[in-house]
């Protein structure tokens, strides 16, 4: 069975940094694309960041140049720096990763349960 784990949420200041980790556990075959997307109360969900196998990786625009996606491919673990935080950014954060396992060779999409990130002063 495949799991992926949140960590890393919590209040912070605007202007403060906060560093999310993702780690993908089971009998994992393959990772594709590791990224995260956030949700806010009556909203949809958002397409934050995404970083492929290839190392490429793609931002919201909202989120360019203050958010770092990263990844550890020893590790199966995705991370999120967030800089220059922004009250706007209080968000429910959830991991997500397109990848296969030894009990179905093709790709599928998991999510993790989701972290919550709060800025406020």
């Amino acid at each position: 069975q495949v799991q992926l784990l949140e960590s890393g949420g919590g209040l912070v200041q605007p202007g403060g940094s906060l560093r999310l980790s993702c780690a993908a556990s089971g009998s994992i075959s393959s990772i594709g694309a590791m990224g995260w997307y956030r949700q806010v109360p009556g909203k949809e969900r958002e397409l934050v960041a995404t970083i492929y196998s290839s190392g490429v990786t793609t931002y919201a625009d909202s989120v360019k140049g203050r958010f770092t996606i990263s990844r550890d491919n020893a590790k199966n673990t995705a991370y999120l720096q967030m800089n220059s935080l922004k009250p706007e950014d209080t968000a429910v954060y959830y991991c997500t990763s397109v990848l296969s396992y030894t009990e179905r060779s093709t790709y599928s999409r998991f999510w993790g349960q989701g972290t919550q990130v709060t800025v406020s002063s």
